[in-house]
Order: structure tokens, then C-alpha cells, then sequence
């Protein structure tokens, strides 16, 4: 199969495109570099030292033979060039991975929010009207989050996608599907709402084969193509804005810094290891629904845990302090999530779960690279409502420091 990875240098992107470069598909990666110079804009980079793209594909080429292509284009902008593209290199499927992903970020201030809405939004719109207009049979698989569905608790499973309902009429009820009330926490999450209806016009007025991955909180940061040459290494963000929770726990816990949980940390999340997503990715693009058929939605998690259970855990394991900070997300202080993930098991997902050994094995990777660590980029700078902040104007406050 012959593959196309959008954002295909980034945290997600460049572990799926050498698992499905090692599993024999032809891959070429599509990027704008728009993560890396982000770290520029908030003077962060990644804990790992990732290498230029260019040699990260030599590496691989050196390692395996099998080559790696490249094209760089902004999606939000290009268009033309996207349709140059696909039909020119004739893609059976487009993984996109091509947008802005972190929600902290999304609520740094109004231009982070406008841009995060118009990066997001712009690039989905147009893989999707270029894939129409390049008249191919392009599958297009998309990572989306559980984010869509809230952060509450919904007092049942949540579904794959769809919720069954019986409408009332003058006859009787009426048996539908709709899709899961969205209910999104941060312009970012509000980005990925909007995707599922942009997926859901394209799938239903064009027949584009569409699957949306509502995938949770990634932890882990390499996979086995990942450590077969250093040049290879992943990210590993640890800062406020794009680092997640577990991941954050354990370079904290590297470098001496206490474990900051916001609030009580009784927020329930979602959990999916790095070489999970990557499988996922695969068996979606295994799987595509049939053109004509509705979008089709995978939950892409394997656990749920509590952050105060995570920081108690990776506590226990490191010696390190937990401390309570405030919480700059507008959220649940305690929330339930029960979640359906039979879609990849059925298909054959042997889920990596939480385990002592596996969470050593990142900390030792923090550890390793503890010294590349700005403990100035630790906490979380970014709140969600600034007017909530007492006795200080909304257009004045300033972001409070705080972690995770």
C-alpha cells in the first residue's frame, strides 16, 4: 500500500511512518515543519535530541533499504499543491496526523486560538477537497481524540462514535444513529468536533472512505523502529504546552522536580503506549469502510486511569513528591470514563498496559537526557479563563505557574 503521513515528523507522525515503512508499505511523509518551529516560538524543544528529517530518513534507508519519501507543504495553505500531490504520487491512503495538537497551547491567548482553528480546520478541509477533486480512492485516516466526547462523567460506556437513539414521533419512536454529543474542552478539542462534520458532509456527498481514530493520551515515547538507531529517536515533550501527563510525571520525577497534579487529580483519562497508536494506525488502514459507507470511528485507547493514581504510582517508583497545584483547565474536579474499544480488539490489538516495567523504561530515557531539561518549561502556563483569576483585569492577567 502505498501511504501518505501527514505531520509525518511529529510525535505521532514519525513513529507510524517508520512502523508502516517496516511493514512493507511504501511511505512518503508530508510535513511544513510547523512543531518544530513552535518549540522555537516558546524557546522548548524536545527532551530527546530528534535530528533533522533528511537524516532521520537516511538512517533508515542506512538501516533497512527501504526509503522514506518527503514532500514539504502547509496543508492550511496549499491546496494546489496537496492536489499536486496526490495525484502525482497516487497515495491509497492518507494518514493525517497535520494539525496542531496539543490543547494548552490552543488556549495560550487569542492568536494561539485563531491559529489553532485555522490551521486545523483548513488543512482537514482541504486533504478532503483535494482528495474529490484528485478523483482517486483515497482512504483517509485521521487521529482524532476522546477529547471530543468531554470530560465529564457520561454515567454509561461511551460508544465508538455513535449513539443509538429512538426519536418520538406520531407513530411511534424511531430508531437512529447519531453521532456522540460532542462536547470539546479547549479550542483544540472544539478543532476535532469540526472535523467529524467536515468528515461526516465528505463521507456522506462524496463517498470518501473516512476513519476517525479517537485516540487518548498517548505515554511512552519509542517504539521498537524507533530504537533500532539513535538518529531514529522520537520526541519527548516534557514542557507545559505539549508535554502529556504521564510522560511529564516521569521527567519530573528525572530531573527532582515534584510531580504537579492540578486540582484534586481526579480526572479520569484515557491512556493508549506509543507502540499501541502505532498498531492502531496500521489496522485502521487495514480496515477502511467501504466508499458510500459512513465515517467509521475507532475509541483508540486501552486504559483509563486517575492522574492522582498515576502520580502516586510513578511516586512510588522514583521517590519522588506529588504536590497539588492549582488547575488552569476549566474541567471536572472528579470525573468517571468507561469507554467501548471493542473495534481494535476484534481486529486483533493485543493491548500494552500500564506496568512498573515499561514506566521505568521511559524514566530511564528521562533520565538519560535529564540534562537537556529547562525546569523553566515544567509548568503549565496557560489558563483556560483568564477573567477567573481575582483582582486582576482579564486583558491584563497573566498565566499562573503551574504544572502538568
Amino acid at each position: 500500500m502505498k501511504i501518505a503521513v501527514l505531520g509525518g515528523d511529529g510525535f505521532c507522525g514519525w513513529p507510524t511512518t517508520l512502523h508502516l515503512s517496516a511493514r512493507g508499505h511504501d511511505v512518503v511523509v508530508v510535513d511544513n515543519f510547523s512543531r518544530r518551529a513552535i518549540d522555537e516560538e516558546l524557546g522548548a524543544e524536545s527532551l530527546t535530541p530528534i535530528r533533522p528529517l533528511a537524516e532521520r530518513r537516511a538512517a533508515w534507508e542506512e538501516r533497512t533499504g527501504r526509503s522514506i519519501g518527503f514532500a514539504q507543504l502547509d496543508l492550511a495553505r496549499d491546496h494546489e499543491g496537496f492536489l499536486d500531490f496526490l495525484v502525482t504520487e497516487r497515495p491509497d491512503a492518507v494518514v493525517h496526523f497535520a494539525e496542531q495538537r496539543a490543547a494548552p497551547y490552543s488556549m495560550k491567548s487569542s492568536r494561539h486560538k485563531r491559529y489553532t482553528v485555522d490551521n486545523n480546520v483548513s488543512a482537514t478541509h482541504n486533504v478532503l477537497s483535494a482528495v474529490v477533486e484528485s478523483e482517486l480512492d483515497v482512504h483517509v485516516v485521521h487521529l482524532g481524540t476522546m477529547g471530543v466526547y468531554g470530560y465529564g462523567t457520561a454515567g454509561m460506556k461511551i460508544p465508538e462514535g455513535y449513539l443509538d437513539v429512538e426519536v418520538p414521533g406520531p407513530e411511534g419512536g424511531t430508531a437512529q444513529q447519531i453521532l456522540y454529543p460532542s462536547n470539546p474542552g479547549s479550542i483544540y478539542h472544539m478543532t476535532k468536533v469540526l472535523d467529524q462534520t467536515l468528515f461526516a458532509f465528505y463521507a456522506k456527498n462524496d463517498a470518501v472512505r473516512i476513519t476517525d481514530l479517537h485516540q487518548g493520551i498517548i505515554w511512552g515515547t519509542s517504539t521498537r523502529e524507533t530504537r533500532l538507531d539513535e538518529r531514529l529517536v522520537n520526541r519527548f515533550d516534557y514542557d507545559g504546552d505539549y508535554g502529556t501527563v504521564l510522560n511529564r510525571f516521569l521527567v519530573q520525577a528525572a530531573v527532582g522536580h515534584p510531580l504537579t497534579v492540578h486540582g484534586t487529580g481526579g480526572q479520569t483519562r484515557a491512556f493508549i503506549h506509543i507502540q499501541d497508536m502505532v498498531r492502531c494506525v496500521e489496522l485502521a488502514l487495514l480496515h477502511p469502510p467501504a466508499a458510500g459507507e459512513r465515517v467509521k470511528i475507532f475509541n483508540q485507547m486501552t486504559e483509563t486511569h486517575r492522574v492522582r493514581d498515576l502520580a502516586r504510582l510513578v511516586a512510588r517508583l522514583t521517590g519522588a513528591e506529588v504536590e497539588l497545584v492549582p488547575n488552569p483547565r476549566q474541567e471536572s474536579a472528579e470525573n468517571e470514563l468507561h469507554v467501548v474499544n471493542d473495534a481494535f480488539l476484534d481486529l486483533g490489538l493485543e493491548p500494552t498496559t500500564l506496568s512498573a516495567g515499561l514506566l521505568l523504561e521511559v524514566e530511564q530515557t528521562a533520565a538519560r537526557w535529564a540534562h537537556r531539561a529547562d525546569l523553566s518549561r515544567i509548568p503549565a502556563r496557560s489558563v483556560w479563563n483568564r477573567s477567573r483569576r481575582p483582582g486582576v483585569p482579564a486583558s491584563r492577567s497573566r498565566p499562573a505557574a503551574v504544572g502538568v
